[in-house]
């Protein structure tokens, strides 16, 4: 097949080995930065231009869009399945898991597990907001923040409220929930590919830290999930409509809970701590369904 791996930066690992993966496979791979496509935007003939060449033999697209450029990554690919075009994940389920608020109200609405969450507008309302959440500790996330930025641990009631001001005074839209203690600053990431977790490991924070970012110090290992969590990681997927998805759990008292589903997750450290070569998973995901079927969305929010 020909493959496009839409993606900024052709020397990023998970680029490099999703490239890698569909070569030895005998596939044609390409990296197309898709900043750099423009489209023709018609009824019958829609297309996607990249260095001024009509993108009209790519068989199947592999999204690796940035959070930063969420919009326009998202109708590229959009229009790559105006041209029928089987894309690994489709648009509307990328535009989904990108808005954490949407996403945490999918995945309540399907009974999956989450941590405690509250939201709201006005400033005056941050008494009742942090008793949604049964008080401090608690955490603060911006909605727009990846990567661990944008997330808080506060530990006392008066911390929270400074906070909470703070970001309302910057016109920035947050979250609030109930901080998982038990969970000791570590988290599971699941490879979550074509309704199957392929690969597991746990993240745990570096000492002093509650956020299990291995960029932020955090250390990677190979884990065993529980039934459970596997059951839980897959529902969460497939709730966005992803068939590529990390999805990002704690360990509660009360079961695991759903605390992130990434569409564009990376393999770097999910392949060197489980030594799983799940961008090879990928390509045999494509090999089965492209071509298949056009892509159609069936989730109705």
């Amino acid at each position: 097949m020909k493959i496009a791996i839409l993606s900024q930066n052709a020397s990023l690992y998970s680029t490099k080995r999703l490239r890698e993966a569909g070569e030895q496979r005998g596939h044609q791979m390409r990296v197309i930065d898709h900043l750099r496509c423009y489209m023709s935007i018609t009824s019958h003939r829609p297309s996607v231009i990249y260095q001024g060449n009509p993108l009209t033999d790519v068989e199947a697209v592999i999204p690796r869009i940035g959070a930063s450029h969420t919009f326009y990554g998202t109708a590229v690919v959009r229009q790559f399945e105006m041209m029928g075009v089987f894309t690994a994940n489709e648009s509307q389920a990328i535009s989904r898991s990108r808005d954490k608020l949407r996403c945490l109200q999918i995945l309540a609405r399907e009974g999956i597990g989450l941590p405690v969450t509250g939201f709201a507008h006005s400033t005056k309302d941050i008494e009742g907001l942090i008793g949604i959440v049964n008080g401090a500790p608690l955490v603060i996330k911006l909605l727009e923040g990846t990567q661990g930025i944008g997330v808080v641990l506060a530990e006392t009631t008066p911390a929270a409220t400074s906070v909470i001001e703070a970001f309302r005074g910057l016109d920035a839209n947050i979250l609030v929930q109930e901080f998982i203690q038990e969970a000791k600053g570590a988290d599971l990431r699941c490879f979550v590919v074509n309704d199957k977790v392929v690969a597991s490991m746990k993240r745990q924070g570096a000492p002093g830290e509650f956020r299990s970012n291995v960029h932020r110090g955090g250390k990677a290992e190979k884990i065993k999930l529980t039934p459970e969590e596997r059951t839980t990681a897959v529902r969460a997927a497939k709730a966005m409509g992803l068939k590529i998805a990390g999805v990002d759990l704690l360990r509660s008292n009360h079961g695991p809970v759903v605390m992130e589903v990434n569409s564009s997750p990376g393999l770097e450290g999910i392949e060197g701590s489980t030594g799983v070569d799940v961008a090879g998973k990928i390509i045999e995901f494509l090999e089965k369904k492209a071509g298949a079927s056009a892509p159609r969305d069936r989730i109705p929010y």
